[in-house]
């Protein structure tokens, strides 16, 4: 019929034309199981338990940071094993609709209460399926099944009715082993950024000095003399600011920047800060090095403006990563902060170099989370036009 839609996706392998079919993944399943309702227990080597918490909310990867053990008689448990093949769907609480596919690689792995198992037949592809579930589709399924009137919750049987398209089983396994690359080469980039920021951390141990020493364990060449010993509120300068408040949308000429992780929320055409050098930006959720080529304003007043005379501001920031404080009720970081002590090299050729090394560190960083995140809006645009 003219103008009737094709049940296919809009980018697909080459010599694939039949149409997609509608089935539920009850059609696709064996069977579907409850997990073990059982605890944990100090991981005995060999039998991994996975619950909900253990399973990644961005890569879906089982997390083996915390291994743990099921409280259980491995002799008589034998259906909670996970298989080749097998998907894992979180029934309950927030994570509801979270799903895991068990991989070989990731041992002898008992499945814990609140996650259900759906084993998928042979003749289906389990990786195509467990793509499946990272798509929009299933995300909107997920929120309209799962409602309730305490916490959200889907059951096994509403699992089983989960319907979706899929083509036959060889272009599965081409779309399957498609997003499986995709996931290795994610996974890859995430451990790359990883490492390099648990380098950070050991640098950051090792090129500040111990408490009771005036030296660092490593150093650049060239310098020998011992490092001098401040209380921050000593040394430390604020700059006095207005705060103003921000509208989160483009509308003006200057960066209006608030406390939180991602700390830039809006713009204004406000007079801005602009003539501060070696400055860091400091509060309980918000640490940055301001740049002066980029001028300013501050949103809100539990944002301080630090400098430290004679201090290079790369030096500073790292020197504020360093001695970050740790929460103490209710006390701001600021508060906790200005009754430290720190160790600052005399030299500020030092100095320099040490925020130059730490500033390389960061930008390399940076630069393998922008990949990071290039790869994950690719994953995202595939699952849009490889599926129906």
């Amino acid at each position: 019929m003219m103008g009737e839609k094709r049940l296919v996706p809009k980018k697909r392998f080459q010599n694939f034309i039949e149409e997609w079919i509608e089935i539920s993944l009850g059609d696709l399943s064996d069977s579907f199981q409850y997990g073990l309702n059982a605890e944990s227990k100090k991981f005995d080597g060999k039998n991994k338990y996975i619950r909900i918490t253990d399973i990644d909310d961005d890569t879906r990867l089982f997390v083996k940071s915390n291994l743990t053990s099921p409280s259980i008689d491995y002799t008589v448990s034998d259906d909670y094993i996970l298989s080749e093949g097998d998907i894992l769907f979180a029934r309950t609480g927030a994570s509801v609709g979270k799903t895991y596919k068990y991989e070989t690689s990731d041992g002898k792995v008992y499945f814990a209460g609140f996650l259900i198992k759906a084993r998928i037949k042979n003749e289906y592809d389990s990786e195509f399926i467990f793509q499946n579930t990272l798509t929009k589709q299933y995300n909107h399924f997920v929120s309209v099944t799962s409602q309730r009137s305490g916490q959200p919750g889907i059951n096994a049987q509403e699992y089983s009715r989960y319907k979706l398209m899929i083509p036959v089983l060889q272009e599965q396994q081409k779309i399957g082993e498609f997003f499986k690359v995709l996931d290795d080469r994610i996974a890859n980039q995430e451990r790359k950024i990883a490492k390099v920021k648990a380098l950070k951390t050991a640098y950051l141990t090792e090129m500040f000095p111990q408490e009771g020493e005036t030296v660092p364990n490593r150093r650049f060449k060239g310098f020998d003399e011992d490092w001098e010993r401040h209380l921050f509120s000593n040394i430390m300068k604020t700059h006095s600011f207005k705060s103003y408040l921000a509208k989160p949308k483009s509308d003006g000429k200057y960066e209006v920047i608030q406390q939180g992780d991602t700390p830039i929320v809006g713009y204004s055409n406000k007079s801005p800060f602009k003539e501060y050098s070696n400055v860091v930006l400091f509060g309980d959720h918000t640490l940055s090095l301001f740049k002066p080529n980029r001028p300013f304003l501050i949103a809100t007043d539990g944002i301080k403006i630090l400098e430290i005379e004679k201090v290079p501001g790369e030096f500073l920031f790292v020197l504020l990563k360093k001695y970050l404080p740790k929460s103490e009720g209710y006390k701001r970081h600021f508060t906790i902060l200005q009754n430290q002590y720190c160790y600052i090299p005399s030299n500020i050729n030092e100095q320099h170099k040490i925020g130059q090394f730490f500033k390389n560190l960061d930008d390399q960083i940076a630069t393998e989370e922008k990949k990071l995140e290039k790869l994950k809006k690719m994953k995202e645009a595939y699952l849009e036009e490889m599926f129906v």
